[in-house]
């Protein structure tokens, strides 16, 4: 009986092992909140200047380890001089970590650039999407990422921080946008 377990375990670890070691490809929306801090008080406090995001998500990687391009529109709102400010932008990070856990069950860990195309008055939506699509990115913001998430089967949950590294521009001044993004995602495929 000892040896027939044994034998059930060792196959186990191996196909998950196996699994880990193939090229994978995956591709899923996802849909979160974005704080400008993490407060003890209460998650949609005014401390915190709640936004959202939404938008789809890829994950390729193999031998534990994967790059995850991700394209989402997102509302941010942060403070500038003493004064609120909002806008929405189009955020495009490109991700790269490793994941460990078998089965569908694990936890991912990655860090990357973000890319941010802001969509205001002066572009839209269509101007932004295309300017991400063009690869140009002047007069655009950056930012870079890091994170860690959770997958269960086809639910994911990410947990993750953004630390600007260029300024955006308001009609107050201008600012180094800094926040937190937690979202739920479903894997499509």
């Amino acid at each position: 009986m000892r040896k027939i377990l044994a034998a059930v375990i060792c196959c186990v670890m191996g196909l998950s092992a196996s699994a880990q070691i193939l090229p994978k490809f995956q591709f899923g929306v996802k849909g979160g909140v974005n704080l400008t801090s993490l407060s003890k008080t209460g998650t949609f406090s005014s401390d915190n200047r709640a936004g959202y995001l939404g938008g789809v998500w890829a994950r390729i990687g193999a031998l534990g380890f994967n790059v995850q391009p991700e394209a989402y529109v997102t509302s941010k709102n942060v403070v500038v001089d003493g004064s609120a400010a909002k806008f929405t932008s189009l955020d495009v990070p490109v991700l790269f970590g490793g994941k460990v856990g078998a089965l569908g069950f694990g936890a991912r860990f990655y860090t990357g650039p973000l890319f941010s195309f802001a969509i205001n008055k002066d572009q839209n939506f269509s101007a932004a999407a295309s300017n991400a699509s063009k690869l140009n990115y002047k007069d655009q913001n950056f930012a870079w990422t890091l994170g860690a998430g959770l997958d269960i089967q086809k639910i994911s949950v990410d947990l993750r921080y953004e630390k600007g590294l260029s300024s955006q521009s308001y009609d107050a001044g201008s600012t180094k946008i800094n926040l937190f993004n937690l979202s739920l995602g479903y894997r499509i495929f």
